[in-house]
């Protein structure tokens, strides 16, 4: 999977992580993929949410350690 852009969320909490998401995804190109790494728990759901509001496909989430990865692409 070829990752376009990549944020780091670690240490932010709810809305932060979409925040940083959403101007992140702002600036890229449709079908681009945005990888966003968080430490807030309560990120899984809300990256699924965003998804699902804004037309996002949200491609992968995985938890590694006490980290969770979003792969996003742009609508």
């Amino acid at each position: 999977m070829h990752i376009d852009k990549e944020i780091d969320t670690r240490g932010l909490n709810c809305p932060l992580p979409i925040l940083k998401a959403k101007k992140a995804l702002a600036d890229m190109a449709s079908g681009q993929l945005l990888k966003v790494v968080a430490t807030d728990g309560g990120s899984l759901r809300d990256f699924q949410a965003f998804a699902k509001q804004t037309g996002n496909e949200l491609v992968e989430q995985q938890t590694v350690g006490e980290e969770y990865i979003h792969v996003l692409r742009r609508r």
